[in-house]
């Protein structure tokens, strides 16, 4: 066959008949690119994670993230000895040392050393908690305390003490036991009593005894509150809310904590220990009242008899029986 100078050659010729629309040059060149870029598509790779299936652009960045499931953690702080999966996450956090806090909230001025921090606590704000969980309907504002909760419906303990053996749902609660056997409290009140304590929200629980400060407060009923958790735990008194169930009885807690405790009955564990004579108790609180039996303390006094008692429920209870006394009674215990 023969073509005229200026015709392009057509690649779908069949026994001597074009077996497509005539194609013009212009057409042709369209074709070429969309060829080229297919091509340059098919050649691009990407790089998919074994443990969650997340993809990747380039293999730098699925290897940083592959560090999100293991424990290596190779860039450490300098300062604190903190370690961190990324190079940048660890530039963040000197933000911590360095004393700098460039970013601000627009509603009430409190600033924070990274822009995620900003951005969490501005749910407090908005009030939003995206983060649902399917077993109780309990939200939270982040999604690291929304995992952390699950273990609670799980009873997943991964983080082990190799010290005792006692393990614990989140890694931070490990590094809180772990100060129990070396003795470590860097957390220190400097402005006022020089008292140290093993964890940095007991230093700032601690703080407010000597401010007088209750900046959370409930609006249904205007109590007020030293801070978040108290509010939290308070305003279920309000909704008889109990998301936290034992997995072994069925029993409901409107606290986690109140669930930790309860749960010690089933496993017998009683970590609190009295230094004067050895008993242990499951609870704190508990081992409290128990020492005022080696200091006589009775801190609580009835006005109506003049009798002092140790415990609060002890005069509650007193206070039941002699009913027909107490009528009258306005008086407050010491």
């Amino acid at each position: 066959l023969a073509f005229k100078t200026g015709e392009i050659k057509c690649e779908n010729m069949e026994f001597g008949v074009c077996s497509s629309t005539p194609q013009t040059s212009s057409d042709i060149l369209q074709t070429d690119v969309q060829k080229n870029t297919t091509k340059k598509t098919s050649k691009k790779k990407t790089h998919s994670c074994s443990e969650c299936e997340r993809i990747f652009s380039n293999e730098a960045n699925l290897l940083k993230h592959q560090r999100t499931h293991t424990d290596k953690k190779p860039y450490q702080c300098s300062e604190c000895g903190k370690c961190f999966h990324l190079s940048n996450s660890l530039q963040i956090h000197q933000h911590v040392h360095a004393g700098e806090k460039p970013y601000h909230c627009s509603e009430c001025g409190k600033s924070f050393s990274q822009k995620s921090h900003l951005r969490i606590h501005h749910r407090i704000h908005t009030g939003e908690k995206p983060y649902e969980c399917s077993e109780c309907g309990n939200s939270f504002r982040t999604l690291g305390t929304f995992l952390k909760h699950q273990r609670v419906h799980t009873g997943e303990k991964p983080y082990q003490c190799s010290e005792c053996g006692k393990s614990f749902i989140q890694p931070g609660h490990l590094r809180i036991h772990e100060r129990i056997h070396s003795g470590e409290k860097p957390y220190k009140c400097l402005e006022y009593c020089g008292k140290r304590f093993s964890q940095h929200m007991n230093l700032c629980q601690h703080q407010i005894i000597h401010t007088g400060e209750k900046r959370h407060h409930c609006l249904l009923c205007d109590k007020k509150f030293r801070d978040n958790f108290e509010l939290q735990s308070h305003q279920r008194t309000h909704t008889g809310e109990k998301p936290y169930k034992c997995s072994e009885c069925g029993k409901s807690f409107t606290v986690c904590r109140s669930l930790i405790i309860h749960q010690r009955i089933h496993t017998g564990e009683k970590p609190f220990q009295c230094s004067e004579c050895g008993r242990s108790f499951r609870d704190k609180g508990t081992l409290r009242q128990h020492r005022k039996t080696h200091t006589e303390e009775k801190p609580y006094y009835c006005s109506v008899c003049g009798r002092n008692f140790r415990h609060e429920k002890t005069i509650h209870k007193h206070k039941c029986i002699n009913n027909g006394l107490y009528t009258n009674d306005v008086g407050s215990e010491a």
